[in-house]
């Protein structure tokens, strides 16, 4: 999956470099503090969140950032190597990478382990699916630079947290790098928590809550509307999976995806029972629609990894295409044959809140096992989803616009998830990203698809705007609860030095 490269030294067996034997590093003392814990206003070492003290410093130029103070870090174990250090730092960014962390927090992780055996000045980068360290020990050495690749990234919340856990071990000193890089290594081999039935299972309770959520009914006609839209996810579940087995790219694997909701959205739409199969393609959209993607790439724009963003961006809307593609080719044949595929303009408000809160609680449940989410996390993360859900209903229900009102409630699933995490003392995105769930613009998508089926290009224009918009309000209402969330617990003074205007490097 990796490809490692390290400048200056010649490339040993499995493609890794070699480097000189020396006396294995020894563990720093266990008294010691580590660049995960700061003297706290009375000198008492209170412990401080390694990210709280990275990401001040990640932000600083690299020429004006100070190195780690004396009394904060572990004194430098003997024998420690710096090619060693950096190997291990890249492998944390890649599997933290790999696992769906943002790029600023992979970058503020490998400060971490750089900063914990004392191996400064470093400058990590991340590059959508490129991860690099520098290392320069002094003005007329050689600089030392590795780098690998992150081959084909997949979501992983248990491991993405186990990496958080352990860094924060690294990070308060008391781990040497073999033990450190052993463990790393367990958990990229590490397997997936949940079956995969209940994987597939996922899939089709994620689709058959998203029309709950979006009908806001509990009569017979919406639990079969509910049923075919379980069968629709799994056997475009199933489909997707042959594609993929076939080693054939992900737009395939979402055209695939995307048609069995259609084209059971379109047969239902023929009968007589009056039954909603636009509500039945909604809630396919919903578990094949690549939401995330799109708001993990406007929250690194927002964090000034503006070619990351692009490129998650541009992926995000080649899997969108694939979705647009399988399912406008059925509702264009469904269309002109007469099917009734009415839809609405606007998200859904509260109908019918009890019921659209527990779909809300079931869908995010549903995609918190597809990221493969630790079962102790899964009652915060419903938590945070219907607090979010009902901040978002009753907004819209009192007369306010969409937009705005999922920015509101993303913003609070942020703010929430963060402080989540601090009491935690893990990473924030497996407390939001599944909440976030009941927020996708699928209705609004599927309404603007439908609308350029019809022959009305500027209302579908407009439909496919308001999604946008709505992703966007969702990128920005979490990157604001985050900074709000640093506000309400900053940083010890002198955790960061002082920063130059326009000197930081935008990737």
């Amino acid at each position: 999956m990796t490809e490692h490269e390290q400048l200056g030294a010649p490339a040993g067996p499995e493609g890794h470099p070699t480097r000189p034997e020396r006396v294995p590093p020894q563990a720093p003392a266990s008294g010691k503090r580590g660049a995960g814990a700061r003297p706290g206003p009375d000198g008492d070492g209170t412990a401080v969140p390694w990210p709280d003290l990275m990401l001040p410093l990640l932000r600083t130029p690299t020429a004006d950032r100070r190195p780690a103070p004396e009394g904060a870090g572990a004194d430098p174990p003997t024998g420690v190597e710096p090619a060693r250090v950096l190997d291990l730092a890249l492998l944390v960014g890649e599997l933290l990478l790999a696992s769906g962390e943002a790029a600023e927090d992979v970058e503020a992780a490998m400060l971490a382990v750089a900063h914990a055996y004392r191996v400064q000045p470093c400058d990590p980068q991340v590059t959508f699916t490129r991860v690099a360290i520098s290392y320069q020990p002094g003005p007329s050495e050689p600089s030392l630079t590795a780098e690998c690749s992150v081959r084909r990234p997949a979501v992983d919340y248990a491991r993405l947290a186990l990496v958080f856990r352990l860094v924060t071990e690294i990070a308060v000193g008391g781990m040497a790098v073999p033990e450190a890089h052993g463990r790393l290594v367990a958990a990229r081999r590490r397997r997936r928590r949940y079956s995969g039935r209940l994987f597939v299972l996922s899939c089709g309770g994620m689709a058959g809550a998203a029309t709950l959520l979006i009908g806001g009914r509990a009569d017979a006609r919406a639990w079969l509307v509910f049923a075919s839209a379980v069968v629709a996810a799994l056997v475009g579940e199933r489909f997707s999976a042959l594609v993929a087995r076939h080693d054939l790219p992900a737009f395939y694997q979402f055209v695939v995806a995307a048609v069995p909701a259609a084209v059971i959205g379109i047969l239902l739409s023929f009968n007589g029972l009056h039954l909603r199969g636009s509500v039945v393609i909604t809630g396919g959209l919903f578990a094949v629609l690549p939401g995330w993607p799109m708001v993990a790439a406007a929250q690194d724009g927002l964090a000034g990894f503006y070619l990351t963003a692009a490129a998650r961006l541009l992926e995000a809307l080649y899997l969108m295409t694939g979705v647009v593609v399988g399912v406008m080719t059925v509702l264009y044949v469904g269309v002109n044959n007469g099917a009734d595929l009415a839809a609405q303009n606007v998200p859904p408000g509260a109908v019918n809140p009890p019921l659209q809160l527990a779909a809300a609680v079931l869908l995010t449940l549903a995609f918190a096992v597809l990221l493969n989410t630790e079962p102790a996390t899964l009652p915060a993360v419903l938590l945070n989803s219907a607090a979010g859900w009902t901040t978002y209903g009753v907004l819209v229900n009192a007369g306010g616009e969409p937009i705005l009102a999922t920015g509101l409630a993303a913003g609070l699933v942020g703010l929430s998830g963060q402080l989540m995490a601090r009491c935690r003392g893990s990473s924030a995105l497996p407390h939001i990203t599944a909440a976030l769930g009941p927020l996708l613009p699928g209705s609004v998508l599927y309404f603007g698809m439908l609308a350029f089926v019809r022959g009305e290009p500027e209302i579908g224009l407009s439909g496919i705007g308001r999604a946008a918009a709505m992703a966007m309000a969702l990128a920005i209402g979490v990157n604001l609860g985050r900074e709000l969330a640093r506000l309400f617990l900053p940083a010890p003074r002198g955790a960061a030095p002082p920063r130059r205007q326009g000197g930081r490097h935008r990737r």
